[in-house]
């Protein structure tokens, strides 16, 4: 009796993201926006259990995940949940963040009952002035978090 050894394949680059945003909810964020760099603060101080990780929309990784969820690379006006495999955008995004923190952000979620596209209307709006009210980082580069949330980006 002969026995043969299957060698398994190491799982592709492609594989290895769709597994690693089923583990976790990953947030890409637009990175050189002073707002977004600001709410993914907002974010993290208010998500004690660390359930999201960040990553830039500029970013490698992020370009790799926009690919993978069939999405453009120049998609930098909208948010983007990575949940459970499943890509959330804009105003659905926001809503789907804002019901994992602490309360009473939760309540949030209730907008959900919005028709989307009057919430994403909205949304639209904002993520176009959001530059001219809150300014871009001159360098085109994201501000690189303090050591103790360092690990929450991807």
């Amino acid at each position: 009796m002969t026995i043969t050894s299957l060698e398994v394949p190491a799982p592709t680059e492609e594989q290895e993201l769709v597994q690693l945003s089923a583990s976790s909810a990953i947030v890409l964020i637009d990175g050189v926006c002073h707002f977004c760099q600001g709410a993914t603060r907002f974010i993290i101080e208010r998500d004690p259990k660390g359930y999201f990780k960040f990553a830039s929309l500029q970013s490698e990784l992020g370009e790799k995940l926009l690919q993978v969820g069939g999405m453009s690379a120049q998609a930098l006006d909208t948010l983007i949940l990575i949940e459970q495999g499943r890509y959330y955008t804009r105003s659905t995004a926001a809503l789907r963040i804002a019901r994992r923190l602490r309360s009473p952000l939760a309540l949030l979620y209730i907008f959900i009952l919005i028709p989307g596209p009057l919430r994403d209307a909205m949304y639209r709006y904002f993520a176009r002035n959001r530059y001219r009210w809150f300014g871009k980082a001159k360098d085109d580069y994201c501000q690189m978090p303090p050591p103790e949330i360092r690990k929450r980006f991807l």
